[in-house]
C-alpha cells in the first residue's frame, strides 16, 4: 500500500512539473520563488501560494530528512494528502469556461426597440446583451443605459425607442472578450483585474478565439463569478 509520503511527493512532483512547464525560462529557479512569480500571473497559484510554499517544506523535510532509504521523518495527515491531490488537479486539469458557461447567448440588434430588451429582461430574468449591427459588435447593452436614458429624458416610456438611441448612454468599457479555452480562474482574474484598474466589468463574452467578429458561445456575468468558490 502507497504510503502518505509517497502519494504527497508524487502529487508535489507533478505540481513542479506543472510550474516549471509555466515558467518556461525560468531555469534554475526553485520552487518556491516560482509560486511568488506565477502568483502575480496565475489565479490558481495565486491561491493556493501559502499551501505551495507551507508543502515546499514538508516536501524538503521529507526527501532530505528521511529516517533511512525506506522511512520518512514524518508521514502527512490524510487531509494534507487529500488537499495537494485536489491542488494538483486544478493546476493540471483547471475548468475551462466552456462547457462551464457555454449556453445560448440572447443579443440583439441596434434596430430592435427598448420593448423587445424589455420583454426579454422580464421573462428571463437577466439584463445583460450583446448588441450588434448586422454581425458588428456595437456593445453590452444593460439596464444601466437604459436607466440614464431615461433619466435624461424625464422619464419618458419610449417602450418603441430604439437600442441605438439608446446605446449611447452604456459605458463602453463594460465588457471583455475571452477564448472558449481560457480557464475559469483566468476569467476570474479579469473580473479582479479591471475592478483593480477601477473598471468593473458587467461580463465576459466568450468566443473561440476570444475575438468579437466571431460567434457567441457562452457569456459569463459578474453575478456568475460571485457563486463560484474560489
Amino acid at each position: 500500500m502507497q504510503k502518505n509520503s509517497e502519494k504527497f511527493l508524487a502529487a508535489f512532483n507533478r505540481i513542479e512539473k506543472a510550474l516549471k512547464q509555466e515558467m518556461k525560462n525560468g531555469k534554475g529557479i526553485g520552487f518556491s520563488k516560482s509560486v511568488k512569480i506565477l502568483s502575480k500571473y496565475n489565479s490558481i497559484i495565486s491561491k493556493y501560494s501559502d499551501d505551495l510554499l507551507q508543502y515546499a517544506e514538508l516536501r524538503n523535510a521529507i526527501v532530505h530528512d528521511k529516517i533511512d532509504t525506506m522511512h520518512a521523518i514524518a508521514e502527512p495527515h490524510d487531509s494534507v494528502v487529500e488537499k495537494i491531490e485536489g491542488i494538483e488537479k486544478e493546476i493540471t486539469q483547471p475548468k475551462l469556461v466552456v462547457p462551464m458557461f457555454e449556453r445560448k447567448v440572447v443579443t440583439f440588434q441596434v434596430e430592435d426597440s427598448l420593448s423587445k430588451v424589455l420583454s426579454a429582461i422580464h421573462n428571463r430574468g437577466f439584463s445583460k446583451f450583446p448588441v450588434y449591427q448586422g454581425k458588428e459588435f456595437k456593445g453590452l447593452f444593460t439596464e444601466s443605459a437604459i436607466t440614464k436614458w431615461l433619466a435624461d429624458n424625464h422619464f419618458a416610456s419610449g417602450s418603441e425607442t430604439l437600442i441605438k438611441e439608446i446605446l449611447p448612454y452604456q459605458k463602453n468599457e463594460n465588457f471583455k472578450f475571452i477564448s472558449k479555452t481560457a480557464t475559469v480562474y483566468e476569467a476570474i482574474g479579469i473580473f479582479r483585474e479591471q475592478i483593480g484598474k477601477g473598471n468593473r466589468i458587467d461580463a465576459l463574452l466568450i468566443t473561440e478565439n476570444g475575438k468579437n467578429a466571431e460567434e457567441l458561445l457562452g457569456i459569463i456575468t459578474s453575478w456568475d463569478m460571485m457563486g463560484i468558490q474560489y
